[in-house]
């Protein structure tokens, strides 16, 4: 099966990791960046930074196709998909326009910051039969990926509560993060994360409790049928804090812990004699959510593992959090 041609919006941190990730795929071609700053757009992506560090080298960009207006690039009929990592504000107008442009689409998360904005582009992704994703990658990285499988999986029994910890240094990087009306804040730009990941395990919350102060959140989701899930970080700390993410998920017969600083995926199971550490796969999260968006496309398949639909709840629970007063 050939494989997808795909234009990269946006050369920022994220859309550095996603060329990375396409060019390391055999069911991916880079084809086209889109970028208008003219450095970036040859490939120079050294000092290009965010919360999981800095970029640290030049790419070879001289077989792909380098625009810098994304409309020029959506009239290029030999680019299959588009993959939108622009700033958040421009996240739904330009998967409206590539998916009008009769280009399937992947779009950084999060999808819109508004329910508004998510439902237009849900429509027309209907409308046009095109594919369209949002890179939700929790679902993609291995502790989480194994960790939704044991979850469903009913191996750690009914859940009675679970903990999902963000944390990172305010942005000090790509300046438009620091404007609400641009990013949403850390609500949306950080804690989408582990909001996506609860709609995942649990479905839309029944009801959002919250508070919050200096840029930090903790947030309560109660659901009917299993135990409330805790939310908690945000982008709080000055100068260089590290990133970190983290989760506890405790169930009647075990319960699962893990954290990006110091613990892999550890289950405790009831009656067992000491904790055990679970196999996850040794794999990108990044590419895995490439090679799963580029296999959706070439075989015309909706992505059930990351369905629009759940990628547009997550914006509209967001949205919830932040009309609490919290906009981070």
């Amino acid at each position: 099966m050939a494989p997808v041609n795909l234009a990269i919006a946006g050369l920022g941190f994220m859309g550095a990791t996603h060329a990375r990730a396409a060019m390391a795929l055999d069911n991916v071609r880079l084809m086209a960046v889109i970028e208008s700053d003219e450095k970036k757009r040859s490939g120079d992506l050294r000092g290009v930074g965010g919360n999981l560090g800095v970029q640290d080298g030049l790419m070879d960009f001289s077989q792909v196709r380098q625009f810098q207006r994304f409309d020029a690039a959506l009239q290029d009929p030999e680019v299959d998909a588009v993959d939108i990592c622009l700033p958040t504000d421009l996240h739904a107008p330009m998967a409206v326009a590539a998916l009008r442009a009769g280009k399937h689409v992947l779009v950084e998360k999060p999808m819109a910051l508004t329910e508004a904005a998510a439902d237009e582009v849900l429509r027309e992704a209907e409308r046009s039969g095109r594919i369209l994703m949002t890179g939700q990658v929790l679902r993609f990285l291995p502790p989480y990926a194994e960790a939704a499988k044991l979850v469903r999986s009913g191996s750690l029994g009914p859940i009675r509560m679970s903990w999902f910890r963000r944390n990172c240094a305010k942005p000090s990087w790509g300046g438009w993060l620091t404007d609400p009306a641009r990013s949403g804040g850390g609500i949306f730009d950080l804690l989408i994360h582990d909001v996506d990941y609860s709609i995942l395990l649990f479905g839309e919350p029944a009801s959002i409790g919250a508070a919050g102060s200096g840029g930090l959140i903790c947030a309560t989701f109660q659901y009917p049928d299993s135990g409330p899930v805790v939310i908690e970080g945000g982008w709080h700390a000055q100068g260089p804090y590290p990133f970190s993410m983290a989760f506890t998920i405790a169930g009647d017969l075990g319960t699962l812990e893990f954290s990006s600083v110091g613990c892999p995926l550890t289950l405790s199971r009831a009656g067992a004699a000491a904790p055990e550490i679970v196999s996850v796969p040794n794999c990108d999260g990044f590419e895995q959510e490439l090679r799963y968006f580029a296999e959706c496309v070439a075989s015309n398949r909706q992505p059930d593992l990351c369905p629009p639909r759940e990628s547009a709840l997550a914006v509209k629970v967001a949205a919830r959090m932040t009309g609490l007063g919290l906009s981070l």
